[in-house]
């Protein structure tokens, strides 16, 4: 017979293969066999009972376990100068975890007593189960700048890049952190504020030159004021929360919702579960939960906490770091649902029938406790039969479940027919020093669309049920395209040989055909992205005007509360439309929504704009290593100034200025957004393919400059040469091409009255 483990053995291997769990799995582990696998289930049963093990589905887990950002407190430092820690919220039954505190160089002394927030790692060694790293001291928010550092006989100072900035910082000589001349660096305030003289500054961060990549996201930040800076009193404020208490939730703790995020994802404010529905009047049906982070809980009307998320509006994103809309305390650990934490949520219930049409739907704040944190590569692994770890365990009941509740939401989508854009995002991949070292675009998977699918489903169930009950709210309005724009589309699928039928009310459906024609030609990305240029911007309004692109008559914003003003917004408009507390909408937040919303949708705009210029001057930096390397593309766009062209490679932008075109001069035709060469005739318009030589690539402004060698596989012909350009004067080429493009307009205009008539 074989040996049955030990308790302490079961643990270990549990903590040594955290993927390897099942009973299955131990049991192969131990060489158990036949019979004896009843005494090892029957061990697994006591320990479980005993509070040893947490059984999740078909697999057995140490409880034990802490989030990956938490408040700890720090202890005494051992005989050898080793600094540990003691975390602030346990909810495993067993001993605290031991935590090892990693001071970086520039990190303040720490004391005993002093309480931090940290990022933690889990390990797996003799003395320790985390280490830790600092994000910042509980209770302290020293002022940080960004500058250039000037190197002097005592330290040196810091000239701040700030426009509004009118003084300089004095650094001390042990406070340089080894900086250069010149050097960018972020420092924070050193001591209290000076009333007299420069004030004192201790550099925290050297980011080296600064046209560097690594400074570009700091630059955008700056230049767009952006607030990356919490006021004390708001970081008083987030510190002094406490995790949310059961209360009059409903205990969703045992149902098994996951979260699936990307590999990289910053914080996890949503997550899924589905299970088929056993309504006999309902065959076939689904029921669907989605929760999200109760933010409404710690971020209460009018607190500081309040103010400083509406302030900002929303997170924004950079590649290589975030500007949270709320402090770390609580996007990274209070409001994120981490794997096995209990967590306070709003959570909805959904009831799709087989077609995937939803049929009811209700609301409840709950608390729910995460099953796993899984990636959207894992996901789709599973489902794909590559299943490995958490992921294999959770197939036959999460995963598989909620595929094939997409299945059927994207029947009853297809019969909608919502914009579908087919547009791969860029990923730009850094290394340790911030270099760009490679520009990628994300994997689509349909684990993204089964996220995304399902957060529209519960935007859509948030704007009824507030509409039903007759509450203010903040709608997300997407008005169709302007005839203009329109007609501009239409002209560019013309010249790539498609059609985009006119004389009827624009549907999604109708730019979906053009999608579909361009589907597998070489004028797909072409189309995708000027069927997207003649969209209009998406924006927030108490009214409610509809949303072309996801062909819905009603949308909110719910799902993102941790980075999304708007979302939190709704949320407190469903606490008070069902009564769930004082923490709901105010008198005065209904008083003022649309101001709310003009402002947030500033906000939004705003990082828009500052994540472009980044990615824009991140991806300068990356091929400023390329100048004079010939590369191919497409058209993108044409001005009166030049050509825009999106190279294949990279995905970037450059421009091709029209005096680099040749000899000769180009008639710029607005309506057929296209160029035409008075000698040659040649015509240049949006969506030619075209091989280009890199002549410039400017970092600091994200400029790309390009020169034309190449149209449709063939040589950029030159035309004259200075000093036998005849053809310039009153007759000759110019004037024909003048004629040929003023006859093409008029033979438009006649087809568009006709057409009309």
């Amino acid at each position: 017979m074989s040996r049955i483990p030990t308790r302490d053995e079961v643990l270990a291997w549990i903590a040594d293969h955290p993927t390897q769990t099942s009973k299955r799995d131990i049991a192969k582990a131990f060489g158990i066999k036949g019979a004896a696998r009843i005494d090892l289930k029957r061990l697994l049963r006591e320990m479980e009972a005993e509070g040893h093990l947490e059984k999740r589905k078909k697999t057995y887990r140490d409880p034990d376990h802490l989030p990956r950002v938490s408040v700890l407190q720090m202890l005494a430092p051992t005989e050898d100068g080793d600094l540990f820690a003691k975390p602030l919220e346990w909810h495993g039954d067993g001993p605290e975890p031991r935590v090892l505190f990693l001071p970086r160089r520039s990190d303040p002394a720490m004391g005993e007593g002093d309480r931090i927030l940290a990022r933690l790692t889990h390990v797996h060694e003799d003395d320790h189960t985390y280490e830790a790293r600092l994000i910042r001291r509980i209770g302290t928010n020293p002022r940080r700048l960004l500058g250039v550092f000037r190197k002097g006989a005592e330290g040196g100072r810091i000239v701040p890049i700030d426009k509004g900035a009118d003084r300089e910082w004095r650094v001390a000589e042990g406070a340089t952190h080894g900086a250069k001349d010149g050097e960018l660096v972020e420092a924070e305030q050193a001591g209290p504020r000076a009333r007299m003289g420069l004030p004192s500054a201790r550099i925290v961060t050297r980011l080296g030159d600064p046209s560097a990549p690594r400074a570009v996201s700091l630059i955008a930040i700056h230049q767009h004021g952006i607030p990356d800076a919490f006021p004390d009193k708001v970081i008083a404020e987030a510190d002094a929360q406490k995790p949310a208490p059961m209360g009059k939730r409903l205990d969703l703790r045992d149902l098994p919702l996951v979260t699936i995020d990307p590999a990289d994802a910053r914080d996890h404010d949503d997550a899924v579960y589905a299970q088929p529905d056993d309504d006999p009047d309902n065959e076939g049906g689904h029921v669907v939960w989605v929760a999200i982070a109760d933010v409404a809980h710690y971020v209460t009307p009018g607190s500081a906490l309040d103010r400083e998320a509406r302030k900002r509006g929303n997170s924004t994103y950079f590649p290589d770091r975030v500007v949270p809309m709320l402090p770390d305390r609580l996007s990274g650990d209070l409001c994120s649902l981490h794997e096995g934490v209990p967590r306070a949520c709003i959570a909805l219930r959904m009831v799709l029938d087989r077609d995937g049409n939803k049929i009811g739907h209700k609301f409840h704040r709950a608390m729910m406790r995460s099953a796993a944190s899984l990636t959207y590569e894992q996901a789709q692994a599973a489902i794909d039969g590559q299943a490995e770890g958490k992921a294999e365990t959770l197939l036959p009941d999460v995963i598989r479940p909620l595929y094939a509740a997409y299945d059927a939401a994207r029947t009853a989508r297809e019969r909608r027919q919502p914009l579908d854009l087919d547009l791969p995002e860029r990923r730009i991949i850094l290394n340790d020093d911030g270099k760009v070292v490679s520009v990628a675009f994300r994997d689509r998977f349909d684990a993204h669309r089964l996220i995304e699918e399902f957060m529209v489903l519960a935007n859509v169930c948030a704007a009824e049920t507030l509409a039903q009950k007759r509450r203010p709210l903040l709608y997300r309005v997407h008005e169709e395209p302007s005839p203009e724009k329109l007609d501009a589309l239409r002209e560019v699928a013309k010249a790539s040989g498609l059609t985009l039928a006119k004389g009827q009310v624009l549907e999604t459906k109708h730019l979906n055909r053009l999608l579909e024609q361009a589907d597998g030609t070489d004028e797909a990305e072409l189309i995708n992205m000027s069927t997207l240029r003649s969209m209009t911007q998406a924006y927030y309004s108490p009214e409610n005007f509809g949303h072309f692109g996801l062909a819905l008559r009603q949308y909110a914003h719910f799902t993102s509360p941790i980075r999304r003003y708007a979302d939190l917004v709704i949320h407190r408009a469903l606490i008070s439309a069902h009564g769930w507390g004082e923490d709901g909408m105010t008198p005065e937040d209904e008083e003022r929504l649309d101001e709310t919303a003009k402002h947030i949708s500033e906000t939004e705009r705003r990082s828009m704009t500052a994540e472009r210029d980044t990615t824009d001057r991140y991806l300068a930096a990356y091929l400023s290593e390329r100048v004079g390397n010939e590369m191919a593309g497409r058209i993108s766009g044409v001005t009166r100034f030049g050509l825009f062209v999106k190279l294949d490679d990279s995905g970037a932008d450059g421009l091709v200025p029209i005096r680099s075109l040749g000899n000769e001069f180009f008639h710029y035709d607005a309506e057929a957004q296209s160029l035409m060469g008075s000698d040659t005739g040649v015509e240049i318009g949006i969506g030619q393919r075209v091989t280009v030589k890199l002549t410039e690539a400017v970092p600091v402004t994200g400029g790309i400059g390009l020169e034309l060698l190449e149209l449709d596989g063939k040589a950029m012909p030159q035309g004259p040469r200075t000093g036998h350009r005849r053809s310039r004067g009153k007759t000759g080429p110019r004037k024909a091409a003048r004629a040929k493009t003023k006859a093409a307009k008029t033979k438009r205009k006649v087809e568009r009255k006709r057409r009309q008539g």
